[in-house]
């Protein structure tokens, strides 16, 4: 490979142990009898005068020797201090421990650890010498850090030889030795070839781990198979477990428990042999090893990571309690299992993130190519693998290894092959989680999900499933559990591409040469050659056939007579002919978009049904009229009664042979022009007739509907009103009548729908609304927009009726009675109603619940000052009020003031407003007054271009007060104190050189001016930012600046933020010099650019930094004053920093840079 991963957790090591010691007064003895014991237990030790080659330089020798050495045992003697070269070793094995994790043990050889620790007894009167000859401050200086490092050294816990075994040194050796051996048993683990993404992961567990507490922590790694759980539990425990008494890495739990005889006991003697260092442990049942556990830990502080667990059995077994180990103790389960940690209640749960697209590309590159980026020719080929692959390590990996060195064509093979089945490897390891599912239920519904649900609304498809009998709200919860299943932001259901396609794998394996026999079908060429040829057979319960819009499909019934369990079909865009009578009479869901007949026909039997989905069909009517039908697939139920002496026999409709149907959409049907008879599907839940251009009434049977919730008639433009009756379902809690642009009013009655909680009349013709509405006391969202009256009056008597009980006052008076009724209102949209001053009610704040409120494209100059008493206001929308010339306080709970172009916008007050993060004022030409601004926090996003207006002291303000997010301002200046400075896109700057201390956030400046003068049609530009020295493409963390906008000409400043992952490629890595290239397209130019870094500082610098008297005592310092740190090397200036006047002039030191990983 080009280049290897250097990862000081995993660096290789030259030997086990390093000796250092005063050679006069112990090399034949003491140090003598140790070195030869741990030879003779085989471990690798390193002493000056056996190990290294005559006429060799030795202090260089010690010091790569220190360095390469896992363990440094430190014998203090008499005369220690007196030897130059002894205090050098000490130094630079303090430094090892510090930054690499090594291990120090001392031994205080005839000398008491308070004088190493004081520097008292002989080691006062070596620093009295010491000390004499340092003539010059650097001389000082070195002195002082022999000094801190005895004083360091001294703290540890050791070997006291006055104290110990009553002199019997022989004791104290074979102790020693002892000691070292176990601790190197406790090697590293092997965690990854290339860790990729891995340590931006470990610093955010690391810190939830909370190492200084001292109670203890149970922390849960959960994640779908192949996340990389168990690498990140091995990187924590690599990076922790010195930190502890004794450490346990428990690995392949499910496997070992399951799989072995008494695995679980197997378990608990690995676990105990770890913490007690005894090779010989024997439980004889899992009861004993709970005892011996409780017994042997509880008083010890202890590691323990329990990787892969599977059920609550193992965990009890191994880690029921915390009372089990002792405090400070730290316990990190990994697992694909949620309901286990809830089992134990851990104190914090890590849901591993998938690796994102540029950690992605890096993986597949390092396995593929031996290199961080692809090939230029296998570019395009590879971002669609890991757009497939979606950030799961474990694929990323597997198929970039079975790619290496593979042809461009032998790539686009592979693909292909992969979308119809993934990798065995891959496969393995996902079906695990489908294997532990407890019951046939639980793998019904995963599998019905793989192959038809994935996108589809988690409420859909619950109902759909509980009429399937598969107890779908449960089973689904179990499912999110195991990782198996997400819901996104939209309530949809999500699942990784690689799950998906292993549970339909699984279906395939049912019967890999006849689809036929499949219990599901999906895929259209299976499900064209099972149709055509009349293959399907009773087990096929679900069936998708998606033709294509511009392909007609035409299938005979006859080919689904013989599957009678068929329970989920999908037939978009294709004709079926015969008898529809032959199909299932168990089906639960049909979804048949562009349904081609004018009517359901009579024969289709639809008793079972839950949810119809016939969108964008070229139904007229649902059904034909109601008829009395004697048909035998017709027959539902005979009812014989007598009436007088009269026997009637009533034979119940088709429209009776839906009572369980609680989903009818039939959205973009535009030849409809009428509903169904609603009285025959007492079960409906949801109406969804969107978009039927041509529907002019809905039937007053909807009323007898007691389940109704959600009825949504949106852009039905012909349908002139709703019928009386729907003010009869209580049940209802969503109307949306959005551009249905006939209506102009509503019931008088609607204040009865008491379970109301969305009203959407957006773009209607209503201009009066009925006074029962303020008895809506559930209602939360009330949209009007653009409801645009033809006089202020009567838009002003619109929203007093929506949102007032009382009198509706006569044009032009102020509306100063109490605003009541709606208590529940949160969310409220007057979005371009041409609402003028006397619209907007003085008494706005008795609307206690409200969170959103949209005035935007309005007429109104003020607004009232009431408004400021809605507590729970999160966001405002006041863009393009074009005669709105101020805005009062806000209340301290508003996060978004949206206000841009509003050209007649002069003054804004802020003083309530702390914590807005989104503050949009943009093309506000006039504003030159911004109140409260001491008082207000900066932060999240901010626009200020195009205010031109602004005074050069509010910029400053704003610049020195930001506390981040992003924004843009007018100016042309990168702020002074920013460390670097550059007047062409492209800027290097160094990172800090210790590697102790952690960098924080990089702040970017940016000038930019458009290239075009003031024009309506200039969007933002789209900066594409590349780190040169790792050969990142930036852009993804940047993202386009803002929404468009129309800009004028004049320049502005962009600033914003980058995490120091994002130039790290996820890897964490260091890289010793970061180059930034900035680009955008011809229409813009970049005239600055600026960087600042802004740096934790570990604990050593910041003594040095206080020492040497840098103004300030924060923990965060700038690169400059870094360079006055005294463990650094700053003499030399770095010739090839182009960074402008304010470059990094500090040199490197060896040590430092052979903790990076630096690109060639």
């Amino acid at each position: 490979m080009s280049t290897e991963f250097a990862n000081t957790a995993q660096q290789r090591w030259r030997s086990d142990v390093f000796l250092s010691f005063r050679g006069k007064d112990t090399r034949r003895t003491f140090t003598s009898h140790l070195y030869y014991s741990l030879k003779e237990n085989g471990v690798n030790v390193f002493m000056d005068d056996t190990e290294l080659l005559r006429g060799e330089d030795i202090s260089s020798e010690l010091t790569e020797a220190i360095r390469s050495s896992r363990l440094s045992v430190i014998v203090f003697s008499g005369s220690y201090a007196s030897s130059r070269c002894c205090l050098q070793e000490l130094v630079e094995i303090l430094e090892c421990r510090n930054s690499i994790g090594q291990i120090v043990l001392p031994v205080f050889y005839d000398i008491d650890p308070s004088d190493v620790r004081r520097q008292s007894g002989s080691f006062e009167k070596a620093f009295m010498e010491h000390e004499s000859k340092a003539a010059s401050d650097e001389e000082k200086e070195v002195v002082a850090r022999w000094r801190a490092a005895l004083t360091e050294a001294g703290k540890l816990s050791g070997w006291d030889m006055t104290n110990l075994a009553n002199g019997k040194e022989a004791k104290i050796v074979r102790d020693i030795a002892c000691r070292i051996w176990n601790e190197l048993k406790n090697t590293l683990l092997d965690v990854a070839i290339y860790p990729v993404g891995l340590n931006p992961r470990l610093d955010l567990i690391s810190e939830r781990l909370h190492l200084g507490s001292r109670g203890v922590l149970f922390v849960g790694i959960s994640g779908i198979g192949g996340i990389g759980k168990t690498t990140l539990a091995k990187a924590v425990y690599n990076q922790l477990f010195r930190n502890f008494e004794a450490a346990s890495f428990t690995a392949n739990a499910r496997e070992i428990s399951c799989k072995q005889p008494n695995g679980l006991v197997l378990l608990q003697e690995q676990l105990l042999r770890d913490i007690t260092k005894q090779r010989k442990i024997k439980l004889d049942n899992i009861y004993r090893g709970i005892n011996v556990i409780k017994e042997r830990l509880c008083s010890r502080r202890v590691l323990i990571v329990l990787d892969d667990l599977s059920d609550t059995e193992q965990l009890r077994a191994l880690a029921r309690e915390r009372e089990w180990f002792g405090s400070g103790s730290r316990i990190i389960i990994t697992t694909r299992d949620l309901d286990l940690l809830k089992e134990i209640k851990v104190d914090y749960e890590y849901m591993l993130e998938k690796l994102n697209d540029t950690e992605s590309l890096q993986l597949l590159s390092w396995h593929a190519f031996r290199n961080p980026h692809p090939k230029e020719e296998y570019v395009d080929l590879s971002k669609t693998i890991i757009e497939y692959c979606q950030g799961l390590p474990l694929a990323l990996e597997v198929l970039g290894s079975l790619l290496l060195d593979r042809s461009v064509e032998e790539w686009r093979s592979a693909f292909a092959k992969l979308k119809r089945a993934p990798p065995a490897r891959i496969q393995s390891q996902l079906k695990l989680s489908f294997d532990a599912l407890s019951d046939d239920n639980e793998k019904d519904l995963f599998l019905d999900i793989a192959c038809f649900f994935v996108g589809h609304d988690k409420d859909y498809v619950i109902k759909i499933l509980n009429g399937c009998s598969l107890s779908a709200e449960i089973g689904l919860s179990i499912l999110i559990n195991r990782c198996l299943v997400k819901i996104n932001r939209g309530n949809q259901l999500e699942m990784h591409d690689l799950i998906r396609d292993t549970g339909r794998e699984i279906v395939c394996k049912e019967s890999p040469r006849n689809p036929g026999n499949r219990s599901r079908l999906w895929s259209q060429s299976d499900v064209l050659t099972t149709l055509q040829n009349h293959l399907g057979t009773h087990q096929v319960e679900g069936l998708k056939l998606d033709s294509p819009d511009l392909c007609e499909v035409h299938i005979c019934t006859e080919a689904f007579a013989k599957m009678c369990q068929l329970r989920l079909l999908q037939l978009n865009n294709v004709h079926v002919h015969g008898d529809y009578g032959l199909l299932s009479k168990e089906l639960r869901w049909l979804q048949w978009r562009g349904f081609p007949l004018n009517f359901i026909p009579d024969g289709f039997s639809m008793g079972n049904l839950v949810a119809i989905d016939m969108q964008s069909s070229k139904l007229r009517a649902t059904w034909k009229d109601t008829k009395i039908c004697c048909h035998s697939s017709f027959l539902h139920k005979i009812h014989l009664f007598k009436r007088g002496d009269t026997c009637v026999i009533v034979f119940f409709s088709i429209f009776q042979l839906v009572g369980n149907l609680k989903v009818l959409n039939l959205s973009g049907s535009p030849f409809l022009t009428k509903t169904p008879d609603f009285s025959n599907i007492p079960s409906l839940e949801q109406l969804i007739l969107a978009d039927c251009s041509e529907l002019k009434s809905v039937d007053q049977s909807i009323g007898h509907l007691e389940r109704l919730v959600k009825m949504n008639l949106q852009n039905c433009r012909k349908l002139r009103c709703l019928p009386s009756s729907i003010c009869m379902v209580k049940s209802l809690q969503t109307l949306d009548i959005s551009g249905c642009s006939s209506i102009d009013r509503l019931s008088d009655d609607l204040g009865d729908l008491y379970s109301l909680s969305v009203l959407c009349a957006d773009r209607t013709a209503i201009t009066q609304l009925p006074t029962s509405m303020v008895s809506l006391k559930k209602l939360a969202v009330l949209s009007f927009s653009g409801c645009k009256a033809s006089t202020s009056g009567s838009v002003s008597s619109l929203i007093w009726s929506c949102i007032s009980e009382r009198e509706v006052p006569k044009r032009g008076n102020q509306l100063t009675t109490t605003l009541s009724g709606l208590i529940s209102l949160t969310k409220l949209s007057l979005r371009d109603c041409n609402l003028s001053d006397d619209a907007i009610p003085a008494q706005f704040g008795s609307l206690r619940s409200l969170i959103s409120l949209d005035l935007s494209r309005n007429d109104f100059s003020r607004l009232p000052a009431a408004i400021s008493c809605l507590p729970k206001l999160l966001s405002i929308n006041m863009e393009r009020c074009a005669k709105l010339e101020f805005i009062p306080d806000m209340p301290p709970s508003l996060s978004t003031l949206n206000a841009n172009n509003c050209i007649s916008l002069e003054r804004i007050s802020l003083s309530t407003c702390r914590n807005t993060q989104i503050l949009g004022l943009v093309n506000c030409s006039k504003l030159v007054e911004i109140f409260g601004l001491d008082q207000w926090k900066a932060g999240g996003s901010i626009r200020f271009d195009g205010c031109k207006n602004l005074s050069t002291k509010f910029k400053e303000f704003l610049m020195k007060n930001w506390e981040g997010g992003r924004f843009v301002i007018p100016g042309n200046n990168i702020p002074e104190w920013f460390q670097y400075k550059s007047v062409i896109p492209s800027i290097s700057f160094q990172l800090p050189p210790c590697n102790d201390c952690k960098l924080k956030l990089i702040t970017l400046g940016i000038v930019y001016t458009p290239n075009t003068g003031p024009t309506l049609d200039v969007e933002c530009p789209l900066f594409t930012l590349t780190d040169k020295a790792s050969k990142l493409n930036l852009t993804d963390y940047l993202g386009r600046v803002f929404p468009n906008f129309p800009l004028p000409s004049e320049d502005h400043t962009f600033m914003f933020h980058l995490t120091p992952s994002d130039i790290m490629g996820g890897s964490g890595h260091r890289y010793t010099k970061v180059q930034l290239d900035l680009d955008c397209d011809s229409r813009w130019t970049i005239k600055a650019i600026g960087v600042h870094l802004q740096i934790s500082v570990c604990p050593r610098c910041q003594l040095s930094h206080m020492g040497n008297s840098v103004v300030g005592s924060s923990s965060l310092i700038t690169t400059h004053e870094m360079l006055r740190c005294d463990h650094l090397d700053a003499t030399a200036a770095i010739s090839d920093v182009g960074a402008g006047p304010l470059d990094c002039p500090f040199k490197e030191s060896l040590e430092h840079k052979r903790m990076r990983y630096e690109l060639p």
